[in-house]
């Protein structure tokens, strides 16, 4: 599966988010910088859903497994 990362340009630098990921934003002085910042962004926001989610479940009889999306 792939995300769309979209970047706008301002005259501070470029901003950027993940249409598909809420709160998946970050800025950067250059494109290349907002690229690696937004990486950087998806990550802590996917760890930060899965604590939340391991938070709430805590103490529940729960099924982990693995999930993947199938391509296109």
């Amino acid at each position: 599966m792939e995300f769309t990362a979209v970047f706008q340009k301002f005259p501070e630098g470029y901003a950027g988010f993940v249409e598909e990921l809420p709160g998946a934003n970050t800025q950067g002085r250059t494109l290349e910088e907002a690229r690696k910042n937004l990486a950087e962004a998806v990550q802590l926001v996917l760890e930060a859903n899965r604590q939340l989610a391991e938070e709430s479940l805590m103490g529940q009889d729960v099924i982990r497994e693995p999930f993947a999306l199938p391509s296109k």
